[in-house]
């Protein structure tokens, strides 16, 4: 089976048709969380993002804040003003969507969480430490985690007792022999000062992992960004991927 893998679309819907158009054939979607906060398009791309077949979705942390399941105050500034206007716009029919979604889901031999298996809506897994102590908390082969916006595998290396951390070049397929986390970056906004558009495609069968990046139209993105009174942050950021 190949599964388009993908995380932090965060209402840019631009960036998400881009994805699926690049995407080819794909027998399942595996969302990782966090279809909505910082972008202009939170409906419409929970509408998209509903109406694919086979679709397993999770809840991400501004999933959760839209619903009125975190308190802003743990937002900063901007992210808290783009969390209040997500509130403010999501129609009912995209709120009754994200109230449907799981915090981890576990399929088969693959644990999918949008933050990690410990703590699935908040914790970041940036650095090895972290990392290991994840491994104790899913019993499966791999575990498919976003959140950061950083496209990167974390290995479990038994025989050395050690973590390995890697960023994984696009169109490298990485075939998973060990026990790993990975994450497939960010679809609406990336942070790894690449600006395009990031997924992964996982194929079940030859169990390989591979990143993709894809160009978007960025400019009209931040366009909708300002046109909707959003923070320039937000806007600003999408130009660099940070």
């Amino acid at each position: 089976m190949r599964v388009l893998v993908m995380s932090d679309i965060h209402a840019n819907l631009t960036a998400l048709q881009a994805v699926l158009a690049a995407a080819g054939d794909y027998d399942a979607v595996w969302c990782l969380g966090d279809l909505v906060g910082y972008g202009p398009d939170p409906n419409e791309c929970i509408e998209v993002m509903a109406a694919l077949p086979n679709l397993t979705c999770l809840l991400g942390n501004h999933d959760a804040a839209a619903l009125g399941q975190i308190d802003l105050e743990t937002f900063n500034k901007e992210a808290r003003i783009s969390a209040a206007w997500m509130q403010s716009t999501l129609t009912a029919r995209s709120f009754q969507f994200l109230t449907t979604l799981q915090e981890k889901i576990v399929l088969g031999q693959i644990t999918l969480a949008h933050g990690s298996p410990r703590n699935p809506v908040w914790e970041y897994l940036l650095d090895k430490f972290t990392a290991a102590l994840n491994f104790r908390h899913f019993d499966t082969q791999l575990c498919f985690t976003g959140h950061t916006h950083i496209p990167s595998v974390f290995i479990e290396n038994e025989s050395r007792r050690e973590i390995e951390w890697r960023r994984i070049p696009p169109n490298f397929p990485l075939t998973l022999r060990s026990r790993a986390i990975l994450n497939p970056g960010s679809v609406g906004q990336p942070r790894d000062r690449d600006p395009r558009a990031s997924f992964a495609l996982f194929d079940t069968h030859a169990n390989t992992w591979e990143i993709h990046r894809v160009t978007y139209d960025v400019v009209s993105v931040q366009s909708r960004i300002q046109h909707a009174g959003l923070p320039d942050r937000h806007a600003v950021r999408l130009s660099a991927g940070w």
